[in-house]
């Protein structure tokens, strides 16, 4: 448990002080690329959207994803035996500059800034700078609705891109960090309910070839976001968990609810995807200064996740 809090911290102190690597080297990118030449030959091009099931694009998108997986699995385990035959000092540290791309907190704090920065400038612009972190249509935005999307966006992120992984990097080393950012990647590329165009322009149908892909996404996903939301309620000294409960199962997703509802209720804010969910109706509509306060509530999330993990860590070693 000490080498892997260890590891923990060389990452966050890695992310913290370069960011991300550069896409040569990021196993992220890798993956992005592979999921995507898979994808080519999974999902059908089509017009419209199949509804009746499609065992064949189903059983496609399930046996790509787990080879894909398998070959992550390996290639992580490979290196954490590699690393397990080194001094314990050393291995800590490499595990934790192995551990870092599977993590990113810098990166997504910079994004949600800038889409504010992009926003004071003029609404086209931080619509624009928006589109770089959402996947919605932000063309018919107004500034209020950019503001919650940037906002919603740093609040589920921070479930999937930082805490996510790194409990399962505690649970299950290199080998879970791993699979989780393979799992995540192929929902955010895969698990599209419906057509999806290419960067070419082509239009793919999703519908049953990234069930799969979406589903164990949903259930790596689940504990960590309802993590994710107790530490936000906690950081912003917010007790309302029955509030957080009616809330988070708002959103169609079983999951990005809880850390969103979370946040929206510690700063007192309404969270909106207009015809899908409103979230903390009473609260108020975000202002400029409340993406800065996100952010500071979402470090102090993580910084008080650090210290529970001290504590188990320094129980553990006295009872050891």
């Amino acid at each position: 448990m000490l080498g892997a809090a260890l590891s923990l911290i060389v990452a966050l102190g890695l992310d913290r002080a370069f960011g991300e690597p550069r896409a040569p080297w990021h196993p992220v990118v890798w993956m992005g690329r592979a999921l995507g030449a898979m994808g080519q030959r999974i999902a059908p091009v089509r017009d419209q959207a199949e509804p009746r099931f499609d065992g064949v694009r189903w059983a496609l998108g399930a046996l790509g994803w787990s080879a894909g997986a398998l070959v992550v699995l390996a290639v992580a385990w490979a290196a954490q035996t590699a690393l397990s035959t080194l001094n314990p000092w050393w291995a800590a540290l490499l595990t934790g500059l192995l551990l870092k791309p599977l993590m990113s907190w810098r990166l997504l704090r910079e994004e949600v800034l800038a889409v504010e920065s992009a926003l004071s400038q003029s609404l086209e612009q931080g619509r624009e700078r928006l589109s770089w972190l959402v996947s919605r249509d932000t063309r018919a935005l107004d500034a209020v609705a950019v503001r919650e999307s940037a906002i919603e966006s740093l609040a589920e992120n921070l479930s999937d891109s930082v805490v996510a992984p790194l409990f399962w990097f505690l649970i299950a080393g290199l080998p879970g960090a791993a699979l989780y950012r393979w799992a995540n990647t192929a929902d955010a590329m895969w698990g599209y309910d419906g057509l999806r165009r290419d960067t070419d322009g082509t239009p793919r149908d999703w519908t049953w070839a990234g069930q799969w892909a979406a589903r164990v996404d949903d259930a790596l996903s689940w504990v960590p976001a309802r993590l994710t939301a107790a530490l936000l309620l906690f950081a912003g000294a917010c007790l309302a968990l029955r509030a957080l409960w009616r809330e988070a199962r708002r959103t169609p997703s079983p999951n990005s609810g809880w850390p969103m509802a979370a946040l929206a209720l510690a700063l007192n804010l309404r969270l909106r995807k207009p015809g899908v969910y409103t979230l903390n109706a009473d609260g108020r509509a975000p202002g400029p200064a409340d993406t800065t306060a996100a952010i500071v509530l979402a470090g102090r999330a993580l910084a008080v996740g650090l210290v529970l993990l001290g504590a188990v860590v320094l129980f553990t070693w006295s009872m050891a």
